[in-house]
């Protein structure tokens, strides 16, 4: 896929890579990982378990590609657009304007 001149450009096809109601449940679980481990991280004072952040977030969301998408994920070509539509997705679906 070539270049995207904005965010706003590159979420339609991001979310076209995540069209598998399994693998946005899997984005879904692993940021919510990744919150916890902040949040834990945070509450003991204990940074050393941040290593464990992008382990939970990447580690379900690339299972979610590979086991049930079967695409490559768009990290490996947009990180930064990738990584904001992880979020952005996220926050959609808690609003309930994507399903999971």
């Amino acid at each position: 896929m070539s270049g995207f001149a904005s965010f706003r450009d590159f979420y339609p096809y991001y979310l076209t890579e995540h069209s598998n109601r399994n693998c946005r449940r899997m984005h879904f679980v692993g940021s919510t990982l990744v919150l916890l481990v902040l949040v834990l991280a945070i509450v003991t004072g204990r940074l050393a378990w941040l290593w464990l952040a992008p382990v939970a977030g990447y580690g379900f969301a690339w299972i979610g590609h590979f086991v049930f998408e079967k695409n490559r994920p768009a990290t490996f070509s947009h990180p930064l657009y990738s990584l904001m539509g992880d979020w952005v997705m996220y926050w959609q679906i808690l609003r309930g304007k994507v399903r999971i």
